[in-house]
């Protein structure tokens, strides 16, 4: 006799938390995000200190490597041109396509730091505080902080 067994496939849920701002932080978080999306998971990404600068109109684009590689940032840049990867920003675009990627911005943060709802990208699907982010986070099977 053979017993079939059900996948737990369902709801499958990714969250990360996004606090570094560095573009090598962002490409991990993008890239997860992206994978995640792809074999149909639930992507949550949540920003928060120097991640939530990222999400100011513009910082994507700027962003760069912590001091300790910055002398690899230029042949990083090359090769990621030369590969025809897209840039974390176009990452966010791609990924706001589909249904299953939310990303949001850390209120308290926010505050501290002086950032208003109309300095974000567009992109972003919510702002809350961690309380709120965390019962978001209370059923996914991943979590990661980036």
């Amino acid at each position: 006799m053979s017993m079939k067994v059900e996948s737990k496939k369902k709801n499958r849920k990714l969250v990360i938390a996004v606090q570094g701002g560095t573009i090598d932080k962002l490409y991990s978080a993008f890239i997860l995000a992206s994978t995640a999306v792809a074999i149909d998971m639930e992507a949550h990404l949540y920003f928060t200190f120097w991640g939530l600068q990222m999400l100011v109109k513009g910082a994507m684009e700027k962003a760069g490597l912590p001091a300790t590689y910055k002398h690899l940032e230029g042949k990083m840049r090359e090769n990621l041109k030369r590969m025809n990867y897209p840039t974390p920003y176009e990452m966010v675009k791609r990924l706001k396509q589909s249904s299953l990627f939310k990303m949001y911005a850390c209120s308290p943060t926010m505050e501290m730091f002086g950032v208003k709802r109309e300095d974000l990208i567009p992109e972003v699907e919510e702002i809350c505080g961690a309380a709120t982010f965390l019962e978001i986070a209370a059923d996914a099977e991943t979590t990661l902080f980036i």
